[in-house]
């Protein structure tokens, strides 16, 4: 029987994909570049997931991605712009950002009448909790387990070996992984590193059709509230 339930933030909550695009055409507007064009949100998406991806394998930390994020991005748009200087106005951006996932509300309605939640997010602390205060999500939790305070990221062992040292710290003791389930959008981060501590795995499509099981998901939801034919 499921007792915690730990859910992911980006594009799981809150839509970093819509937060991107809405920021990259403001961004581009303030600081005179280009104008900006729905391709080049792809463009940011597949170099932003390959970085992302690096530091999931520990190859990369959070500041050595903002610290050259951008100019990757620029130099492949053909944009002449100091990528730092972008990288400051997208995080001051990101910061207040909460645009909700479909449903998100009445997700976390849903799941914190029954279950402890837990937010696991990789992502700055502080930012990552104003975030989800400004989108009015932030008292369905009771625990938050954000890399930067964790000191690992997912999919990592030490990540959720923490996350479980203050489950249990907090009361909820004895609690095995099978009692636990982790929602969220990345195969890479959330899933594998869900499966690989023993947990149960839930992948959030956000309304993409797939049509085999990924490896090291147990469940497949396409719209957040198909979690109710589940938990």
């Amino acid at each position: 029987m499921i007792k915690v339930v730990f859910i992911d933030i980006d594009n799981t909550l809150l839509s970093f994909s819509e937060f991107v695009k809405e920021t990259m055409k403001a961004g581009f507007e303030k600081f005179g570049l280009k104008p900006y064009k729905e391709e080049m949100f792809h463009i940011f998406e597949r170099i932003n997931n390959s970085l992302w991806r690096r530091l999931e394998q520990g190859e990369l930390t959070q500041s050595q991605i903002e610290a050259v994020r951008w100019d990757i991005i620029f130099e492949e748009l053909g944009i002449e712009f100091d990528g730092i200087t972008f990288e400051k106005y997208f995080k001051e951006c990101m910061y207040v950002s909460a645009i909700p996932e479909p449903g998100a509300m009445e997700f976390l309605q849903y799941l914190a009448s029954k279950y402890i939640l837990c937010a696991a997010s990789n992502g700055p602390h502080v930012q990552q909790l104003n975030r989800l205060q400004e989108g009015k999500m932030y008292d369905f939790f009771q625990h938050y387990f954000i890399s930067e305070k964790v000191g690992a990221d997912k999919p990592s062992r030490a990540f959720f070996q923490y996350a479980f040292d203050e489950l249990d710290q907090a009361g909820t003791k004895d609690l095995n992984p099978e009692e636990t389930m982790i929602i969220g959008d990345s195969c890479t981060s959330d899933m594998a590193g869900g499966k690989g501590y023993g947990m149960k795995t839930c992948l959030y499509t956000r309304g993409r059709k797939i049509d085999s099981t990924p490896e090291n998901v147990d469940y497949i939801i396409e719209n957040l509230m198909d979690i109710e034919q589940i938990l």
